[in-house]
């Protein structure tokens, strides 16, 4: 995988905060990371592992399966839950305006100023939207954050365990594959031709278990979960017998 000057110091800021937490026996982590640098930083963090084994390193989101999400460095006497770094702003929208979108929300911090290694996941609803943030900017945004768009926004700051994570529909897909290659399986999960699921591979957009494939013929495993930037994610829910065409009897869950 070629890597960029923007990865290079992506994965040399991870690598520092990984030897700072060996070094002075403390808790670090990097800014949030979008799924294609956490492959990154994965990637690295395993090899630093072989050669050290007194940190323990975790990825986190503030909640179970979210997209962005920072990496933790732990020395053995720290826990994740009590020394994560994450803050929740929740703001709320008049009534009976036009429905914020994410883009609004996303567009209305940057201009702001904040980065985006700042901002995690932005879980929007029918009032408004709550923030995963940074600590360290939870004052800023809200002395300073107002409006998003032309929409004026009541903020607060709540605790992580009252996050409202939104529920999310899904869509059960039966399906035959010719096989398990993740180029097969992607192309049934998200209605696309195989051609394009294979060039979606080769550029980089697809990730099982938030690892960036890079292989087409990579074998994909019942209960894997399944990324295609652009397009959302899937799980493959169950693998069955092979029909009389010799073909492989697949479930997909896509989530909308």
């Amino acid at each position: 995988m070629n890597e960029s000057k923007e990865d290079k110091m992506l994965l040399a800021g991870a690598e520092d905060k990984y030897q700072q937490c060996s070094r002075q026996y403390m808790v670090t982590s990097t800014g949030f990371l979008d799924l294609r640098q956490r492959a990154l930083v994965e990637g690295r963090l395993r090899e630093l592992s072989k050669a050290s084994s007194d940190v323990s390193w975790a990825f986190f989101g503030g909640y179970e399966d979210a997209e962005r999400t920072i990496a933790m460095f732990l020395p053995d006497y720290a826990s994740l839950e009590e020394n994560h770094p994450l803050a929740v702003i929740r703001a709320e929208a008049p009534s009976g305006g036009r429905k914020l979108t994410h883009r609004d929300y996303l567009g209305s911090l940057t201009g702001l100023g904040i980065k985006r290694e700042k901002i995690g996941d932005i879980l929007t609803n029918e009032t408004g939207a709550d923030i995963l943030i940074l600590e360290e900017i939870r004052d800023f945004l809200l002395f300073h954050y107002e409006k998003a768009g032309r929409t004026s926004l009541k903020l607060e700051s709540v605790p992580l365990s009252e996050l409202r994570i939104p529920e999310q529909k899904t869509s059960m897909q039966k399906d035959t594959v010719a096989s398990l290659r993740l180029d097969n399986v992607i192309a049934s999960a998200f209605s696309l031709s195989r051609a394009k699921a294979a060039e979606a591979i080769r550029s980089g957009l697809v990730f099982v278990n938030s690892m960036q494939a890079e292989k087409t013929d990579f074998q994909v495993k019942e209960g894997d979960k399944l990324v295609l930037r652009g397009k959302g994610k899937a799980f493959l829910r169950e693998v069955g017998q092979r029909t009389r065409k010799d073909r492989i009897f697949i479930v997909t869950e896509r989530y909308l």
